[in-house]
């Protein structure tokens, strides 16, 4: 066991000292990796923060039905409740006539012409059944509950706000295309940083060419040989990681600071920087755990080359 330690800490602190020889080499190859990951990152957080923007919207809509007067309250309860039980009925509340005028005279407090217009009558206002829906692409299937020929007779009249459902249908849009983009992006500066990372080894690889050879020839294992190039470039992706969070950390204090005179739209700036916050350290455990695999895969495979060319000789 200590024989193991003590060939694993030599690993590392070869991995170290060729990452401090070779650290112009490794520029290129760590500036890729730093885009890459920032790319992911960004996309994370934007996501998490356009599917905030769509809950928060959809929150706001439902589904509005107004009964009959010719209904009475126990059935217009009854019928709640057949509602309650559609599968994409996220909630439903049931408002009496009483409780919909005392709703109508909280909200007009401040405009004595409509309270006095609805004072000089009978109350008016129709008992109301409102339905939040779990899904708004499925609203239709409230809908079609709604016109069946014996609930028909129940209501007078429904509203629904289609505004808001075009509102959330391009968030979803933009989203998506987002989503698209930034996985597209970040395959190709993965596969980019890859490549760099690739041959930054094999020119370590060439420039130590006869001490590797004399190592081979002394008997030295294959991971010997391939773990301190893994440890150099696992280096690397601790480094671009750590970067790439210092980046989006700058640009949500630089975007906070600038907040009262930009506008960013769909993007709520303070909800990202929230997310960010709340999920620091799984955000840059992904980032950490993204930045290793890129460089020790690409690592693997570039010493994996050169060992099998060596073996084959």
């Amino acid at each position: 066991m200590s024989r193991r330690f003590v060939t694993l800490t030599r690993i590392v602190n070869t991995g170290a000292v060729n990452f401090v020889r070779n650290a112009w080499l490794a520029i290129a190859a760590m500036a890729v990796m730093i885009i890459t990951l920032t790319i992911v990152l960004f996309s994370v957080i934007t996501n998490a923060t356009f599917a905030n923007t769509i809950a928060q919207i959809t929150d706001k809509i439902d589904v509005s039905v107004y009964l009959k007067d010719t209904t009475d309250e126990a059935a217009g309860r009854a019928f709640a409740g057949q509602l309650e039980g559609l599968p994409n009925a996220k909630s439903v509340n049931f408002l009496s006539k009483d409780q919909v005028l005392r709703r109508y005279r909280q909200q007009n407090a401040n405009n004595p012409a409509l309270l006095s217009a609805i004072n000089e009558t009978d109350n008016p206002l129709p008992a109301t059944i409102q339905v939040k829906p779990k899904d708004l692409n499925k609203i239709q299937d409230i809908r079609d509950f709604l016109n069946k020929p014996n609930n028909k007779k129940l209501w007078e009249d429904v509203s629904y706000r289609d505004d808001r459902k075009a509102a959330i249908d391009k968030i979803a849009h933009a989203t998506n295309l987002l989503r698209r983009a930034g996985i597209a992006a970040v395959l190709i500066f993965a596969v980019i940083s890859m490549l760099i990372i690739f041959n930054t080894i094999q020119m370590a690889i060439f420039n130590r060419r006869e001490e590797l050879t004399i190592m081979r020839l002394l008997g030295a294992g294959t991971w010997y040989i391939r773990g301190p190039f893994v440890v150099e470039t696992v280096i690397y992706g601790v480094i671009s990681a750590a970067v790439s969070v210092i980046i989006i950390h700058s640009l949500f204090v630089a975007a906070s600071s600038a907040l009262q005179a930009t506008s960013l739209g769909l993007l709520d700036i303070n909800y990202s920087a929230q997310y960010f916050r709340q999920h620091f350290f799984v955000l840059l455990t992904i980032q950490l755990v993204l930045g290793i695999l890129i460089g020790a895969v690409s690592s693997i495979i570039a010493t994996r080359r050169y060992l099998k060319f060596k073996t084959a000789n």
